[in-house]
């Protein structure tokens, strides 16, 4: 739940923020009740490593541009991670979904093939993994009818996506938007997918989700699992300006980009006049946020960094940086160069797997028709 405080989130189960704050009195039941959803995932992720068979997990996102550092370490990772484990994995590029809070849907052809190169670099084997698009899977849009019943207009405006959007917004919502976490419930539900990986900050739309498939299975009987949160740990990846990393604001990385164009980038990131180098991402956001890529790429810590580099200024700094990008992503570009080489490679993926997402979603509408009476 890709990754804007006040939109949807472009990867698609991850960082959407919470708008809302409990009141004073209520905090201690809140921190209890996290307390208790940490001790679950844990549980849960104890037993997907014991029994990786027995899960499917449903992520993805909004193919709103090119992929960069911050979808990586925040979510492609993890996933990447759970699929070689032998969970089944899969992965929806939610093209419908770019018009939430956008006139226009762009070049999202281009977008989504540069989204499946790079999962597949990354390490997602797509004979295994399912890697479809949200608009060639009918069923799972017509789920949306059946799932939208079951939620008041209240509910909807009380998600926090909605929330926000709505705060943020001069004009009004639109209906995509405002049913926006059914849409991401349908996700879920189409392919039977009994976990979802999640920052803390996206917890709502599972707990809606699981909302959803319990009062359809309450009222017309038992059809959808109840998903399962698994909570993980998503960096905060800023961007070469200690901004969010955004294409729209020139700061990120994009995974297809070439060593020279990354080394280019760098070499423009704003930093300040101060010659020793500290991690301070409030008073030094661009030196900081420096920092914190080449601590991702290399595993080490910030403040080490800061003090190996210490007085050699922002140049050393950004030629450390430059190199641990480029020495981190070395293969990946690699493959990504080599699967990109053959002009059809990435159609037949999604071919395969919108073959594979369609033919699951068409079960499990079939099993909501029979449910509710209308197989005719």
């Amino acid at each position: 739940m890709s990754a804007g405080c006040t939109q949807p989130a472009s990867n698609h189960l991850v960082h959407v923020r919470f708008s809302y704050s409990p009141p004073p009195i209520r905090r201690s039941c809140t921190v209890n009740s996290f307390t208790a959803t940490i001790a679950r995932s844990d549980r849960l992720a104890a037993d997907v490593t014991a029994h990786p068979e027995l899960f499917r997990i449903l992520t993805g996102e909004r193919p709103t541009g090119a992929l960069h550092l911050g979808h990586y370490f925040g979510t492609v990772a993890e996933r990447v991670r759970l699929h070689q484990h032998g969970v089944d994995t899969f992965v929806i590029l939610a093209d419908y979904q770019v018009i939430t809070d956008r006139d226009s849907i762009g070049q999202v052809r281009e977008h989504v093939h540069s989204a499946v190169l790079d999962y597949v670099a990354a390490g997602l084997d797509p004979d295994h993994a399912t890697i479809f698009t949200h608009s060639a899977i009918p069923a799972l849009n017509q789920l949306m009818l059946p799932l939208l019943s079951l939620v008041t207009e209240a509910e909807l405006h009380r998600n926090p996506t909605v929330k926000a959007e709505h705060a943020a917004s001069e004009r009004a919502l639109s209906g995509l938007l405002l049913t926006y976490p059914v849409h991401q419930a349908a996700d879920i539900l189409s392919c039977a997918a009994n976990l979802v990986p999640v920052g803390k900050d996206n917890l709502p739309h599972v707990e809606l989700t699981r909302l959803l498939a319990r009062r359809f299975n309450d009222r017309y009987g038992p059809v959808f699992p109840e998903p399962q949160a698994l909570l993980t740990a998503s960096p905060e990846v800023p961007g070469l300006d200690g901004r969010k990393m955004s294409k729209s604001y020139g700061n990120a990385i994009a995974l297809s980009m070439t060593a020279d164009e990354t080394a280019a980038l760098i070499r423009r990131a704003p930093t300040d006049s101060e010659r020793r180098i500290s991690f301070d991402p409030d008073q030094r956001p661009g030196v900081s946020a420096l920092l914190t890529t080449a601590a991702l790429c290399t595993g080490r810590d910030e403040h080490d960094i800061a003090d190996e580099i210490g007085d050699a200024g922002a140049s050393a700094l950004k030629r450390f940086t430059t190199d641990a990008v480029n020495e981190r992503f070395a293969e990946h570009r690699r493959r990504r160069g080599e699967l990109a080489r053959d002009a059809g490679f990435a159609s037949r993926v999604l071919r395969e797997g919108n073959r594979r997402a369609n033919e699951i979603a068409e079960h499990t509408l079939d099993q909501v028709r029979h449910a509710m009476g209308t197989v005719y």
